[in-house]
């Protein structure tokens, strides 16, 4: 299929990837230092968690869909014309191959898909680097039923003309590889583990000395550190084969890492944990975060697996963590229905066991437990989860927010809303702002009637927002105050016949009220999206959030449509972010 698409594979030069346990995080360790270095590099990588276009990426961009698309439809016409039909996996090489080539990439770093020696990837011709991560028992029914097997199977991407870094795994797995890299005349580069020195360790990540280096990884994971050791001797590697890769590309592209579900807090308050773990190397790793971050607390664990994975041996080592289990199915046909797994468990011991029909209602059930969340037992799992979490966290956010807000005397909504009113009137960009578009409070929000006042006053023409179908809104100017009528979900808003029009461009300073708000500019509506929408018609406008302090999160959830703010004032003071 290569050779009639004209071989792109042979116009690209390669780092290829394999093993058991840290292939991804490996690549996307080695695809940053390289991108920070100036190197135009390609990502590809298998499965993906939310979107497919994640599998093949340059310079940590997505293909895009049009692109996808189009590559796709050359790669059809050769597949369809083959007596022997390619599988999906070799189509998506294939697609990948031409992609990057298209690119110009000057490096491309290759995950193996599964084994090595008769991976679709292997197709290529020594790549610069071969590099085996940990190796352990998996797909026995494919790549062979001892770690001997397996290990000779992963070997089969070294090739003469490579270098070989190894991750220093159990002495049987590196005798072999030992052996082929010596049969093939391929330098072995074993990595060394202690050559890294642990010197903070927190809930969002770790800071290192490598060889007198100091770095900053942003995964929390303490077995992240061997994956960052095993990238580290990759681009000590390709410094010798006359890449330049100062050590300044190495520390900005490991503070930009960023790999997903592993052990990924995806919030702290409740904490919820997202990890693609599933087998008992990785519910080692688990328990470890656990003991070290969680001590003498119990937990809810949102799981599913597969059929083909050691369930019995991963429960084993979870259950004296787990304060519940949530069973769910993850989304796939291999996937172990909820029902039996939760009898594994309650076979195994006493432990309150729920089960889900579906993901967003164990995200919901885990959310509401009262214990932490951990999120375990497959990549499936934790992808499903990461496109539903979003919406399901605000959901939950929102109510926090509101109780919080709601619980605040009249005193106090009084008392708060007079200190924002003299925070608001100091600022420059509401004293040079001629045009203004503000908002009409709801009983519990901030109350802005003092600004208005002082607005007017100060001659400034004020617009209020008017929200119709689709989410668009709209600000008009009312003539006086017999021009208002009780709009969409109860909000009292300008009557469009005694109102002026305002268009966006003549708005120099928006006010936006907000249900949540965190100390990095996020926000969080109450639902529509009537705001964020507006926002982006108003690039010339200065945009001030107002809110109550009770109304701040650890960390709003977010979605691509939603607009961050540069500057909030609240009842306790001013605060703008970059």
């Amino acid at each position: 299929m290569l050779r009639a698409l004209g071989n792109p594979e042979k116009r690209l030069r390669f780092i290829h990837v394999t093993g058991s346990n840290g292939k991804g995080s490996t690549c996307a360790m080695l695809a940053s230092v390289l991108e920070q270095a100036g190197y135009r590099t390609g990502l590809y990588t298998s499965p993906y968690l939310q979107d497919f276009c994640e599998r093949i990426q340059v310079n940590r961009t997505n293909i895009p869909k049009e692109r996808l698309a189009d590559i796709t439809g050359l790669v059809r016409k050769v597949a369809d014309r083959m007596e022997d039909h390619p599988s999906q996996f070799e189509l998506v090489t294939a697609i990948a191959m031409l992609f990057f080539a298209e690119e110009n990439c000057d490096i491309v770093v290759l995950e193996v898909g599964m084994g090595g020696a008769l991976d679709s990837t292997n197709v290529i011709d020594a790549p610069e680097v071969a590099v085996i991560t940990n190796i352990c028992l998996e797909h026995t029914e494919y790549l062979g039923t001892t770690i001997a097997e397996i290990a000779r199977t992963k070997a089969g991407i070294v090739k003469p003309g490579c270098d070989a870094v190894v991750y220093n795994s159990t002495p049987e797995a590196v005798e072999v590889i030992r052996e082929v890299c010596a049969e093939r005349k391929v330098p072995v580069h074993m990595v060394d583990f202690s050559a890294v020195r642990l010197t903070r360790h927190g809930l969002t990540g770790q800071e290192f000395l490598w060889k007198g280096l100091a770095i900053r990884l942003p995964l929390s994971d303490r077995l992240q550190l061997r994956n960052a050791a095993t990238a580290l001797t990759v681009i000590e590697v390709l410094r010798k084969r006359g890449y330049a890769v100062r050590d300044q590309d190495i520390v900005n592209g490991f503070a930009g890492v960023f790999w997903p579900t592993r052990m990924e807090v995806v919030q702290k308050e409740p904490l919820f944990l997202l990890d693609g773990g599933h087998n008992p190397q990785c519910a080692d790793a688990m328990t470890d975060f656990l003991c070290e971050f969680l001590p003498d607390r119990k937990v809810v664990f949102l799981i599913g697996f597969l059929r083909d994975k050691e369930t019995e041996g991963i429960l084993e080592k979870l259950i004296p963590f787990a304060g519940e289990f949530v069973c769910v199915a993850p989304d796939s046909p291999r996937s172990l229905p909820a029902e039996m797994l939760a009898g594994q468990i309650k076979r195994l011991c006493d432990v309150p066991v729920q089960t889900c029909k579906s993901v967003q209602t164990g995200i919901v059930r885990s959310i509401h437990s009262g214990f932490p969340v951990v999120c375990f037992g497959s990549l499936y799992l934790a992808g499903e989860i990461r496109n539903q979490l979003v919406l399901i966290r605000k959901t939950f956010q929102r109510k926090q927010c509101m109780d919080a807000r709601r619980n605040l005397t009249e005193q106090q909504r009084t008392e708060f809303s007079e200190q924002i009113f003299r925070r608001l009137i100091e600022l420059p960009e509401v004293q040079q702002a001629n045009v203004i578009f503000s908002y009409a409070a709801t009983y519990d929000e901030v109350d802005l009637t003092a600004f208005h006042c002082w607005a007017k006053d100060e001659g400034k023409t004020l617009a209020f927002p008017v929200s119709g179908k689709g989410g668009v809104m709209e600000a008009y100017e009312p003539w006086n105050d017999d021009s208002w009528e009780t709009g969409k979900y109860g909000i009292v808003s300008p009557m469009l016949s005694r109102s002026d029009y305002i268009c966006p461009e003549k708005i120099d300073l928006i006010l936006i009220p907000c249900v949540g708000w965190d100390g990095y500019g996020g926000r969080l509506g109450h639902g529509a999206g009537y705001y964020d929408r507006y926002l982006l018609k108003c690039g010339g406008a200065a945009q001030v959030m107002v809110a109550f302090d009770v109304q701040k999160l650890e960390r709003t959830a977010q979605e691509e449509t939603d607009q961050a703010v540069s500057c909030v004032v609240t009842d306790t003071g001013v605060k703008r972010f970059l």
